[in-house]
């Protein structure tokens, strides 16, 4: 929710910081000049319906089947052997222009390039929380990609997602992924400068721009959503909530008409940029609901999607399904003697949606207040409704359960006919570090990018600890996690207020002859530097400038202000990147790094005092408030508007 305007006059408007002014990313045109080529070359419609219906098809000479999670799929490693090579000439540049003092970045790579384990593993971990989750997390992927012209200069962290071998979202952070990977995996800047995504101004309830704002047009919208779902019913294939809520959704962030209703997940692993290794490795997190259960707890079973499977590491289904074959009549693993093949059922909105079904009952509050949705969508989501039961309204669901009679001792659905799913955060793990912390994946470090909202909607740490309990039970498989304190002293300690590193000592791990390091979390929580970007997990729709604003304080989290509060922050950036290589390789930790590590990594200290209300200030200023030019700090629309710099420095000054 939004802070109360009388405390937002009196907030400071400042942190001690440096006075220079900002630096203001400018125009790249030659983005500009192919932002319609980029967009041209999406992830597939190859639904074989031509539409958002599943359909029936003869399955491939050998047939596909369920594995079990002891390794790391063939397609996965396959793809990981090109994958890692890509990244190490961006590593190269990153780590180079970060200067690490006593510190040889050439030689360092060079070496790595000749034994890929020496590599540093990236990955990044976008939050859950709706329209504010995906334009934070937005704003941090556009300062880490360096196709976005000036991210490699002074105090920018441009090539970091280039470094990236992964890149994992729930529910609001799934639906940055998706859009990103849906729309050719395009720069935020590109997405922002075309017209059929990210227009947050009309909410889902209202309907795409284009379509106008009328109640007839209107009508015609939701027709279209109703009629789609409809199709997917008349196959024979069951309906829920998920499937109106991510049509929907489909229409703001699938950059096609009427929201590419036939494109699907695992049709990114046929797409050029993926099949050459371009791009991190996609990853959505969903949580699974036993028969009976209505409280998710951290006990249950977390699922993930990616292009090639579906399934999860959890001992409970300790399984995966090819994610281009999710409704097939699976049994023990295996199609029956004689059963045919299913394609289409992992829709891309329906993915999406799958990992948000928290929303799903925001939808239905909603969806009545609004003029001209027809009485087709009312009746159809009632129909819904008295299928499924109201306690189903937040359910995801996958029939015919892929992990029928599979791992039957453990897995909580082994005898159901359906699976059910729910939005990945209802453990409350709002980060998706579940898939990314597990060994067999050998991740060095999560940038873990948290829009959470724990406190006056901001993050307090809540998704952190959420994961690090977890790994007491036998759920966890034997991961490991860094230690992580209470709520109180993140807010005490300002952890939820800039970057924090956990994990930075692999002494800490006692348990390392049996398991495997875990990753370094580099902390990254949504706070104001440059906007409130606090709003509401249910805000439906913002305006440009609100998007904007949002967009470009998650840039600001990013960067630290493009140096400003901490012109090493790159430098440090760049230590956590090689910390976890460095101590493969028996290797001192460079004199800078100990430096950065010693202003950024969490010591063990706690202070768990009720200070009261949270309401942090500004860490740079309100650039909105001072003045309509100076929002477009680390904003992106026409790429990159000229800011009056001038206002800002002068408020630094102040």
């Amino acid at each position: 929710m939004h802070l109360p305007s009388s405390l937002l006059i009196a907030a400071p408007l400042l942190a001690t910081v440096s006075a220079d002014p900002i630096r203001i990313p400018q125009r790249d045109v030659s983005l500009v000049s192919t932002s319609t080529q980029q967009l041209a070359v999406r992830a597939l419609p190859d639904s074989p319906s031509g539409g958002y219906a599943p359909a029936v098809v003869d399955c491939p000479k050998t047939k596909p089947t369920l594995r079990k999670a002891q390794d790391l799929s063939q397609e996965e490693k396959n793809w990981l052997s090109t994958r890692r090579k890509n990244t190490i000439e961006p590593m190269r540049d990153l780590l180079k222009r970060a200067n690490i003092t006593g510190f040889d970045a050439e030689t360092f790579m060079n070496e790595a390039a000749k034994n890929i384990s020496q590599l540093p593993n990236v990955a990044i971990a976008i939050s859950g929380g709706g329209y504010r989750a995906l334009m934070n997390g937005a704003g941090f992927v556009a300062a880490a990609d360096n196709r976005i012209k000036d991210t490699t200069g002074a105090g920018g962290i441009g090539g970091l997602l280039q470094s990236s071998t992964y890149l994992a979202g729930l529910s609001g952070g799934g639906w940055l992924v998706g859009s990103l990977f849906s729309n050719n995996f395009s720069s935020i800047e590109t997405l922002l400068n075309e017209n059929k995504v990210w227009d947050f101004e009309n909410s889902i309830f209202k309907g795409p721009k284009e379509a106008g704002i009328s109640t007839v047009n209107r009508i015609q919208y939701w027709s279209d959503v109703a009629k789609e779902v409809a199709k997917k019913k008349d196959a024979g294939f069951e309906t829920s909530i998920t499937d109106y809520w991510g049509r929907a959704l489909s229409y703001q962030l699938i950059g096609d008409d009427m929201g590419g209703p036939a494109y699907t997940f695992s049709s990114i692993a046929q797409t050029d940029n993926f099949m050459k290794a371009d791009t991190p490795f996609p990853i959505l997190v969903a949580d699974g609901r036993a028969p009976g259960d209505t409280i998710i707890s951290l006990n249950a079973t977390n699922f993930e999607f990616n292009p090639f499977e579906m399934g999860s590491w959890d001992p409970t289904v300790f399984g995966f399904a090819p994610t281009k074959y999710l409704g097939a009549n699976f049994s023990n693993g295996v199609i029956p003697s004689g059963g045919k093949c299913v394609e289409g059922l992992d829709q891309f909105g329906f993915v999406m949606g799958t990992s948000s079904t928290l929303f799903n009952q925001f939808l239905l509050a909603n969806i009545t207040n609004y003029d001209g949705v027809p009485d087709v969508l009312i009746k159809a989501v009632d129909s819904v409704l008295k299928e499924i039961g109201a306690k189903k309204d937040d359910v995801s669901q996958i029939i015919p359960n892929p992990f029928l009679d599979w791992n039957n001792r453990t897995n909580p659905t082994a005898d159901s006919l359906e699976l059910d799913l729910v939005d990945g955060g209802e453990d409350l793990q709002n980060i998706p570090l579940n898939p990314l912390i597990q060994p067999l994946r050998a991740v060095d470090v999560i940038f873990a990018v948290d829009s959470s909202a724990d406190v006056t909607n901001w993050p307090n740490g809540t998704a952190l600890r959420a994961t690090y309990e977890r790994t007491f039970g036998s759920i966890s498989n034997g991961t490991l996690f860094p230690s992580i304190p209470d709520d109180w002293t993140f807010i005490n300690l300002g952890l939820n207020n800039r970057p924090s590193f956990f994990g930075c000592d692999v002494k800490n791990f006692t348990n390392l002859k049996t398991q495997t390091v875990p990753p370094l979390i580099v902390y990254v929580p949504n706070a104001p530097y440059t906007a409130l970007s606090n709003v509401s997990t249910f805000d439906p729709s913002y305006t440009m400038s609100q998007r904007n604003d949002i967009i470009g304080n998650g840039w600001n989290s990013a960067t630290q202000g493009n140096g400003t509060l901490d012109s090493e922050w790159p430098t440090c950036v760049a230590c956590a990147v090689i910390s976890r290589s460095l101590d493969r390789l028996g290797r001192q930790t460079p004199a800078a790094c100990k430096t950065c590590f010693e202003r950024y990594c969490w010591n063990g200290t706690v202070d768990s005092r009720d200070t009261g209300a949270y309401l942090p200030g500004f860490k740079i200023a309100d650039a909105h408030a001072q003045d309509s030019g100076a929002a477009a700090i680390g904003k992106m629309v026409n790429v990159w508007s000229s800011v009056v710099v001038g206002v800002v420095a002068a408020v630094l000054l102040l």
